[in-house]
């Protein structure tokens, strides 16, 4: 008799469910993301996709030259884009395979992705269930469009890392502020270190820094949070330094470039390159000067992103539904999600109508492919607010709880599957945006090599560095618009800057040998479909003092 009890007990023990606490939900979360990640690297480094988007070989330039270059050191970060991405690849770019394959780059980038798809869940843990949950996870980390950037050397993968996790932390520290002291400082101190973060990579963050500290200094004096010492002395310090931030960026541009706001109106800011290619009095970009039509242009390209067809229009009442709907049931706990996720709206549109930032959609005039990747910000708010939609008709219909949740899993997969079948939306620019790009760049790539090896090479390398990334050509054998007083100089006098001479039609260089022509050799003429003509030149005047 004992011993068939016995075994009774342990069948019932083992008939215990498995429970999981929230660090292993969130190790199982960072796990699967992992997984995908890897797959997503896999295919795109076998199909050749890591390096399609111009701005991604540029990144991995950037963050090469701070070590290879004439002049070596963190004044090569240059003024437009913020520093904090380049500094991340700085460790793997310094491998000259991984520079020229792009792993260099996706490796920051796979790491964001998978901290952003844990965060989303965590997020999301704190008012909903675990099954609900796994459709906020689901929704984020099987979208096809972040998998691709998420292994490439793009800054959209670490930017929503920045922000989902500034919003897990601003909500902690709501949560805190009126029960631990202790818990509440540490909140705000990791908030400020990911709202600095924020700061240093792209120019969104410096609003959504400001949101999200507008929010604490409401919490702070509201609920006299500040009143005890310990916490006035962390809400003070934490003030300071995230207002150092944006106020480093602008003291480096004004020590570097002589111009605190050179990343927004220098030689090679946005203003100034739409200066360069429009026409006077043309309409310039769909949206320009026009809040509304810019607001409509990068909707659709979230949508576009997050949604086939025309579900997206569907998944967007979803999402406001359920922003209404956490707001009412969760209050002040649910909003830092609700602003921050919902701030590249008013920020883009802003941003397209006043700041030269266009958006093209193949589906919309001017039919084309430029910018919507930044519709991908959109993708948190896409991934938690729905689940709340689905929250409030479970909690309407308990007794199909399963079967709802269920459907809306099966969803979220066939959508994105369908995504996938489709090509990502981001994909679709890369690959219409590089069609040309990429052969004349091989074609240049292959004239170089017939240079001597240890020859110097003036180039403007702002558009056309992936001939040089192809061949591992060493950075600190070129003369380039990075080393700005050496720049000025070799373009008063080409011949003397350097061995050889790359020219491009409409760049500074050309322009150079236009004013300039003397003691120049034409070597190579390359032309290619769809890009413009270059010529390699021989000095004449530096072989003859060799």
């Amino acid at each position: 008799m004992a011993t068939r009890r016995n075994r009774t007990l342990s069948n019932e023990a083992v008939r215990e469910p498995v429970v999981l606490t929230l660090r292993d939900e969130s190790k199982l979360a960072m796990a699967v993301a992992v997984l995908l990640a890897t797959t997503s690297l896999i295919y795109c480094a076998r199909h050749h996709l890591l390096l399609l988007y111009g701005d991604a070989v540029a990144h991995l330039h950037i963050a090469r030259r701070v070590f290879d270059s004439l002049n070596p050191g963190f004044r090569q970060l240059g003024s437009v884009w913020l520093p904090l991405p380049h500094l991340l690849m700085l460790p793997f770019v310094q491998r000259t395979d991984w520079w020229q394959n792009g792993l260099a780059g996706a490796i920051p980038s796979m790491v964001s992705y998978g901290l952003a798809c844990v965060g989303i869940y965590l997020l999301a843990r704190k008012w909903i269930q675990p099954s609900l949950a796994i459709l906020v996870f689901a929704a984020l980390a099987l979208n096809p469009g972040l998998l691709y950037m998420s292994v490439t050397a793009m800054t959209e993968p670490l930017f929503l890392a920045l922000m989902v996790w500034s919003a897990v932390h601003l909500t902690t520290f709501e949560a805190e502020a009126g029960k631990d002291a202790v818990a509440a400082r540490v909140a705000l101190a990791k908030l400020t270190l990911v709202l600095i973060a924020a700061v240093f990579t792209r120019y969104d963050g410096w609003v959504l820094g400001t949101l999200a500290w507008m929010m604490v200094v409401w919490w702070t004096l509201w609920r006299g949070w500040w009143r005890e010492r310990a916490n006035a002395h962390v809400f003070l310090v934490c003030t300071l330094l995230l207002l150092a931030a944006p106020l480093a960026w602008l003291g480096y541009n004004w020590h570097i470039y002589g111009d605190p706001l050179d990343f927004m109106r220098g030689p090679y800011s946005a203003k100034a390159i739409e200066l360069r290619t429009a026409k006077p009095g043309s309409y310039h970009y769909p949206g320009w000067h026009h809040v509304a039509l810019a607001l409509l242009y990068y909707v659709k390209s979230a949508k576009m992103g997050a949604a086939p067809l025309r579900c997206g229009r569907w998944l967007l009442l979803m999402a406001v539904a359920g922003t209404a709907y956490a707001l009412r049931r969760f209050r002040s706990s649910a909003l830092p999600a609700a602003i921050l996720f919902w701030m590249p709206v008013p920020f883009y549109a802003y941003s397209v109508a006043y700041g030269s930032v266009p958006i093209f959609l193949s589906v919309w005039w001017p039919h084309g492919f430029y910018n919507t990747r930044y519709g991908m910000e959109m993708l948190p708010a896409f991934a938690l607010f729905p689940a709340f939609a689905v929250l409030a008709v479970v909690h309407k219909w308990p007794q199909w709880r399963r079967g709802i949740v269920g459907f809306a899993l099966v969803l979220i997969v066939a959508s994105n599957a369908f995504l996938l079948q489709a090509t990502p939306l981001v994909l679709q620019e890369a690959k219409a945006n590089s069609a040309t790009r990429i052969p004349f760049e091989q074609a240049l790539a292959s004239k170089l090599m017939l240079l001597p090896p240890q020859s110097t090479l003036m180039m403007y390398t702002s558009a056309h560095i992936g001939a040089l990334q192809q061949i591992a050509f060493p950075l600190r054998q070129t003369v380039n618009e990075g080393d700005y007083k050496l720049w000025d100089s070799a373009l008063k006098n080409p011949a003397g800057a350097a061995d050889f001479i790359v020219a491009i039609d409409g760049d500074p260089v050309m322009d150079a040998i236009h004013r300039h022509p003397q003691n120049l050799q034409l070597l190579f003429l390359i032309c290619s479909t769809g890009q413009p003509c270059a010529r390699i030149y021989r000095s004449t005047e530096r072989a003859s003092h060799d």
